[in-house]
């Protein structure tokens, strides 16, 4: 069995991209004017210092889900904070929270306050002077009846929780407002609402608006009131105006839907506006809200988002950077200042809406699917709700991977996607929601060309009409794929499985409907009030299909009504292998083929949306005859999305829940999660929902529905963890073979705070902090982690380590290369020694990067003219090397290959030979430094004792003869090295010395896996030779004048000059 200390060393890193994910929840710092917050969907709380230049998340490591639906900060005490979790507008992919947590400094800590069963909390009220006295209105469970819903209160700052307003189990608060001008009267909006896998469903008779005078202790209904629209009524937005006593706003879901308005409390209302457009998909937006210091201005937030600046009578859309508004914040003092939620993130403005600030900086972006495509190094591809289909590099030479280095492959938002394995240039995805072509929307995007195809299998356009009407279902993720065994083979599913081999110009079925096909699930979603027919509701389709990658023409489909079906003959014929343990209607979220075994496959389901939230995982070793449960010790309340077998080790799997992703040595029969750094820190996986994993080049790559990519580098280590069960000496595990690839230098004087990176493009922004291994990461704000430079070496220690480890590397021939030790950082001395990488020595599992440099050239102490980049060692070249690790009286050693870039046109014989220069030069260097540094001991020692010569009877035979040695070294000294160099301000102004002259040539001869030019040979010579004589000299001046000066000194009875060796 593993524990957390076999696991420690799993490092996560985000490649993005930085584009933004959905926002419900918005809110500023009403004391600081550059402070403003936001709750991703499903992303935690994020905070800005700077009015949305750059965004940094606050709640990892303190909440235990994802979904941020509402925020607040305390008017009276800006240091406190409220967020609910799990957000009210409950589209098709929502994700629940576990009720409230707050701050008290300012997001830098957080406590859970309660209120876990709330599940989705659409507002969060705090009043104007107590920040400890605190309104929630929760939605409830948005799949199932529960208590838990309606409007909380708490006097003691979320301690304890009063519940002062319940409408029954089915109805919970979709909105609350407290009137700052009297922060007794509250206005709560009741929702009844209900989604399943098949339907949105939108009001009822416990639906109403209710305002309370007296703080919450009691209630009265008002939407019964003289005007408010009768009947059925759905979603309601409210909002008190702060700039006049006693307007009220609604914008109401009915059958006479609109905006209303109320001048005395609710008592009676006025239809306003009654424009469509205000009320597109009102269980999706309705939020209103009124300008804190005009009573004539009013904000609805819609599909665009409206400014009306005469009561509501007219309204103008106003320009946002992505459209599906949600929330609005207006500080209360200046209606300028605001900070916009949307579906492509949040962002500021200080003009009143006339400008926003930017939505890409911000790595909150939910993915459905992912694949990669077979470049090096490799591509990611993935849909994005909201947004588009895109490619992200998994690394590249930058440094980081900044937002110009993805690019668009498609508008496709919600489906699959995959990648021609022979031109990656060919895209094929699922565009439900957002493109035209018919249900089942699907592109072929060309990246050479920029153009879209749509192949749709049936591209007539279904909206209106339930899925009863359509000739085919497809579902909003449905499965696309090529054939692992011919690539000219294209496969999608609706209810029925369809191939195409000209890559979607023709398809043609190969099954029946493989779905349960009950009618009274396939009618139009919405109402009872307003139908919604986007397509994401639409039921009885295939969710997951795959091809076995062992055997050809082997199918595994299973659909979102609880089949499964396996096809052993290329789609001839079906059978229905659907497990008996499984509960009727659960969802086959998706059917993952063993690569190892064609008879093998694994399953995850789930019935979330049916209330139960039980994580349901099954394997077959029998083409789906007998099914067993593998859910393990898998929680009960974190259900199930995806799940992958290594493709080197059968019986590892991996499994993505809704908040974290899991892995198992032993086919499931215990799990294990894999967060990383205990859960903790920027290389640790955040907690969100895992939609899709991908294993590509032994990576593993996670599509996360609310935090981008991760990847998780170097699965090699990772299978290795079961053989480090019960050992009690250290060990350490098979690197694997690495790609040679040059690290950037960073400068290694980085400022405390943001630091910016230039990429060759946009700069890009970072913090470096030191992670648990010793080594400096850098943290980048707007742009993609690349993975550590160098090869990855993972040891295990069973028990803290106090007395000295190292790590050596050795060459092929067994020669030394370098040692590093972990009592490098505690014992140094100067700073050059402090940035020694340094060997943690933790119990459990501890990491070190070899960045496959040699030592550096000796250095001159407090030198300025030399850069780390041309002082540093070379890159070792492509071949076998040794790791040997020495600890308590135990060696233990592994070989590992570093691998030719597969892009790197040079031989092996032009690497080795640049290898050969560069090492060249450096040893020139170290000699040339070494020799500087005798020059100013000798001169230091020669001017110590002259100093002690004074009024001694021989004061000036001593002096004559330091002022002899002294001018002699000083110019050898100023023509080694430029001794007037004191800063910047002297590179452009002093002359080149020797020393610089040669190091630079290492930047020229460096610069990319080149064979050295004949010309870098010729003035690496030419230099080398003008620095000889000067050594030359040199020698024969400590030689001489040195030892003439030592028998002087000695003779007066003056201790003699001590010469470092050479």
């Amino acid at each position: 069995e593993t524990t957390h200390q076999e696991l420690s060393a799993v490092t996560w890193r985000c490649i993005g991209p930085p584009r933004g994910g959905r926002v419900v929840a918005v809110a500023g710092d009403p004391s600081s004017d550059a402070v403003f917050y936001f709750g991703a969907c499903a992303g935690g709380v994020w905070k800005t210092t700077d009015a949305g230049t750059y965004w940094e998340n606050v709640s990892d490591g303190f909440f235990n889900t994802a979904s941020v639906g509402a925020l607040a900060v305390a008017q009276s005490d800006s240091n406190v904070i409220y967020a609910g979790t799990g957000e009210a507008c409950i589209r098709s992919d929502v994700t629940h929270g576990d009720g409230v947590y707050k701050s008290t400094d300012a997001g830098h800590t957080w406590k859970h306050l309660g209120l876990k069963d709330t599940r989705h909390i659409s507002r969060v009220r705090i009043h104007p002077a107590n920040p400890d006295l605190v309104y929630i209105a929760a939605l409830g469970n948005a799949f199932k009846p529960n208590e838990e819903r309606g409007i909380f209160r708490s006097t003691d700052g979320g301690e304890h929780w009063k519940h002062i307003l319940h409408k029954g189990q089915d109805a919970g608060a979709a909105d609350l407002s407290l009137d700052t001008s009297n922060p007794r009267i509250l206005y709560a909006a009741i929702w009844e609402a209900r989604r399943s896998f098949w339907n949105m469903s939108s009001g009822g008779n416990e639906s109403g608006l209710y305002r309370s005078t007296d703080g919450g202790d009691t209630w009265t209904e008002v939407s019964s009131n003289q005007g408010f629209p009768g009947g059925i009524k759905g979603r309601i937005g409210v909002a008190a105006s702060p700039a006049k006593a006693g307007r009220v706003w609604a914008t109401v879901e009915s059958e006479d839907c609109g905006i209303y308005r109320s001048d005395d409390y609710g008592e009676t209302w006025e239809l306003v506006n009654d424009d469509r457009d205000l009320q597109g998909r009102p269980w999706y937006y309705q939020h209103i809200v009124p300008d804190p210091q005009d009573p004539e201005i009013v904000w609805v937030m819609n599909y665009q988002c409206h400014k009306s600046i005469d009561g509501g009578k007219s309204f103008s859309v106003v320009g946002t950077p992505h459209a599906d508004n949600h929330d609005l914040w207006i500080d209360p003092n200046n209606s300028d200042r605001l900070i916009q939620g949307n579906d492509g993130g949040a962002c500021v403005s200080f003009n009143g809406g006339e400008s926003f600030s930017s939505i890409y900086n911000q790595l909150t972006s939910q993915f459905y699917h992912l694949t990669t495509d077979n470049r090096h190094p490799y591509r990611v591809y993935g849909t994005q709700q909201d947004n588009s289909a895109i490619s992200v590099p998994s690394q590249t030479g930058k440094g980081a991977i900044p937002w110009g280095d993805c690019y668009f492959v498609g508008s496709s938002e919600s489906g699959y996607i995959a990648v021609d394995p022979n031109n990656p240039d060919i895209v094929i995805s699922g565009a439900v929601g957002s493109s035209p072509g018919g249900g089942g929307n699907m592109l072929r995007y060309d990246h050479n060309t920029g153009q879209m195809r749509i192949i749709t299998v049936w591209p007539e356009v279904n909206i209106g009409y339930g899925a009863e009407n359509m000739k085919y279902r497809f579902q909003w993720t449905y499965p696309i794929s090529f054939s692992p065994h011919d690539s000219t083979v294209l496969y999608t599913a609706g209810n029925l499985v369809f191939r195409s081999l000209d890559q979607g110009s023709n398809w043609t079925p190969i099954s029946p409907d493989l779905t349960r096909h009950d009618k009274e699930k396939l009618r139009p979603s919405g109402g009872p009030v307003t139908l919604d027919t986007s397509g994401a509701e639409t039921y009885s389709t295939i969710f997951s299909f795959a091809e076995s990658p062992v055997e050809k023409g082997v199918f595994w489909a299973g659909s979102d009504d609880g089949l499964v079906h396996v096809s052993k003959d290329e789609g001839d014929s079906w059978q229905d292998i659907t497990p008996g343990e499984l509960p009727e209607w659960s969802l086959i979220s998706m059917i993952e083929p063993s690569p190892h075994s064609a008879g093998t496959a694994y399953m995850a389901a789930t019935r979330y949306k049916l209330g139960d939230n039980s994580p349901m995982l099954f394997k077959t070793e029998d083409y789906g005859e007998q099914w067993k449960a593998i859910n393990g010790n898998l929680q009960g309340d974190d259900f199930t999305r995806c799940i992958r077998e290594d493709p080197v080790k059968p019986g590892m799997l991996y499994a993505g829940t809704e908040t974290t992703l899991y892995v198992s040595f032993n086919d499931g029969i215990r799990w294990r999660e894999l967060k990383g750094n205990g859960g903790v820190g920027k290389s640790s996986l955040p907690v969100v929902p895992i939609y899709d994993i991908a294993i590509k080049e032994d990576d593993m790559i996670v599509a996360t529905h609310g935090r981008s990519f991760w990847i998780l580098d170097d699965l090699t280590q990772l299978r290795q963890v079961p053989e480090i069960e019960g050992v009690n000496s250290p060990h350490i595990l098979q690197p694997r073979d690495t790609i040679r690839i040059a690290a950037p230098l960073r400068n290694p004087k980085a400022v405390d705070g943001k630091n910016y990176q230039l990429s060759l493009g946009a700069a890009v922004t970072y913090t470096e902090n030191k992670n648990t291994y010793g080594e400096v990461e850098r943290s980048f704000l707007d742009a993609g982690q690349n993975p550590p430079t160098g090869v990855l070496i993972n040891y295990f220690l069973p028990k803290e380590i106090h007395e000295q480890l190292s790590l050596s590397f050795l060459d092929q021939s067994g020669d030394m290369i370098a040692t590093y030790s972990n009592k490098v950082a505690a014992d140094s001395s100067s700073e050059e020694e402090g940035d020694q990488l340094s060997v943690a020595s933790n119990i459990g599992m501890n990491r070190f990067v070899w960045d496959m440099r040699y030592p550096p050239a000796n250095k001159v102490p407090g030198d300025k003219t030399t850069a780390d980049r041309v002082v540093s060692g070379p890159i070792a070249p492509p071949g076998r090397y040794t790791v040997v690790l020495k600890c308590s009286g135990t060696e233990k050693s592994k070989t590992f290959e570093i691998i030719k870039d597969p892009r790197v046109e040079a031989s092996q014989k032009e690497l080795e030979d640049q290898f050969n220069l560069l090492l060249s030069i450096r040893d020139r260097l170290s000699e040339t430094h070494d020799s500087i540094n005798r020059i100013r001991s000798v001169c230091s020692q020669v001017n110590e004792w002259t100093q002690r010569a004074i009024g001694h009877s021989s004061e000036t035979l001593v002096t004559e003869a330091a002022k002899n040695i002294m001018g002699k070294l000083s110019a050898i000294e100023s023509e080694l090295i430029q001794t007037e160099y004191q800063g910047q301000r002297d590179r452009l102004n002093l002359p080149t010395r020797l020393n610089s002259k040669l190091s630079e040539i290492t930047s020229v001869v460096s610069a990319g896996d080149f064979a050295p030019t004949r010309q870098s040979y010729e003035v690496f010579q030419a230099v080398s030779d003008e620095i000889e004589p000067h050594l030359l000299i040199l020698q024969n001046t400590i030689d001489g004048d040195v030892k003439d000066f030592d028998n002087l000194v000695q003779e007066l009875g003056i201790p003699a000059v001590v010469v470092t060796p050479q």
